[in-house]
């Protein structure tokens, strides 16, 4: 794909698709942007910001809204940023408008239940060519983006020039990119950092210090590579910007709706009340069911996301969960995982 002269279509309207329309643009020709709601479209058209997500950001005048795929059609990339829950059936729709050789990036995190699919093989699995498919992740808050400050990501794919494409169309002085051959590892850390972040969410909620909230993390980053393991990816993609960076952000960041979320809950805030109140898909919520399903069908343990799942879908109580976390006995640091 020719590095400036071409079109690149954005499929999503939330905070981190605008983010990433207005990353693109500046590698791009053209960029389209497609958002289910009318209104959201005139705005950007009008006005060049998103009316509902990030609305003190100007958006390049290249960025164009459509709400049809259709409009779509002629793009040489394709950008996926929708929510989990909404993914397979944007794709679907999106199917006969995707060219067989055009490269996709999602950037969508987690796993979808039932099918245990990660994002980037639910989109594949409606459009077709596996082999063109890539992963964008890392610790990348749209509010910081957006203000131009330093952030990284990783950019993973089977095939090494689909991620070069994408390394190209998202660098910029100030969002470096890096690339990697472990499209299932960067995925699974994208996934399950969230669940770890609502556990620090509700720790912080109740109270907890410095060194419960870096318990809870280095403990769910080896959740993380145990899982990641167990699924064929490379443990080591877990010490990168998908896995430790994107946890510390995601875990320690007023932006992150996994961590507040977890604080709202605390003080008594229902998963549909704050994503109404915030506009926000909390994706953790979904990934700790579909991750705990993977984990028991691979025999996997996975103690904080079992954690988060009880408290959110079993009706457990906060201390019973905690109290089930702290009973347990310690073990090797790094059991599950290949150790030298």
């Amino acid at each position: 794909m020719p590095s400036r002269s071409n079109t690149v279509a954005v499929i999503g309207t939330g905070s981190w698709g605008t983010a990433a329309a207005g990353l693109v643009a500046a590698n791009a020709r053209d960029v389209l942007i497609w958002a289910r709601s009318a209104k959201v479209a005139q705005g950007i058209n009008q006005d060049h910001a998103n009316p509902r997500h990030l609305t003190d950001y100007r958006l390049p005048d290249k960025v164009r809204a459509v709400t049809a795929p259709a409009d779509c059609t002629r793009a040489d990339a394709y950008v996926f940023a929708v929510p989990s829950s909404y993914l397979r059936g944007v794709a679907r729709q999106f199917a006969d408008v995707i060219a067989v050789d055009a490269p996709v990036v999602v950037l969508t995190k987690g796993i979808e239940p039932d099918t245990h699919k990660l994002m980037a093989d639910v989109v594949a699995d409606e459009i077709g060519h596996p082999e063109r498919m890539a992963a964008l992740s890392g610790p990348n808050h749209a509010e910081e983006i957006c203000r131009g400050m330093v952030s990284a990501a990783v950019v993973a794919s089977t095939n090494p020039q689909v991620a070069e494409t994408f390394q190209r169309l998202f660098v910029s002085p100030s969002f470096r990119v890096y690339a990697s051959g472990d499209l299932k590892g960067v995925e699974v850390c994208a996934a399950v950092k969230n669940v770890i972040a609502i556990a620090c969410g509700v720790a912080v909620g109740l109270g907890a210090g410095d060194n419960t909230l870096a318990v809870l993390m280095t403990r769910g980053l080896a959740e993380i590579g145990r899982i990641s393991a167990a699924t064929g990816g490379d443990p080591m993609t877990c010490m990168g910007l998908a896995g430790m960076g994107d946890l510390i952000a995601t875990c320690t960041s007023p932006h992150s709706r996994n961590r507040t979320f977890g604080e709202a809950f605390v003080a008594g805030e229902t998963l549909a009340a704050y994503e109404d109140r915030t506009h926000m898909v909390v994706e953790g919520a979904r990934a700790a069911r579909s991750t705990l399903q993977v984990a028991r069908e691979l025999g996997v343990e996975c103690p904080i996301t079992r954690a988060v799942h009880a408290i959110l879908y079993e009706g457990a109580d906060v201390a019973s969960a905690i109290d089930t976390l702290l009973d347990r006995p310690p073990r090797r640091e790094f059991y599950g995982i290949r150790e030298a």
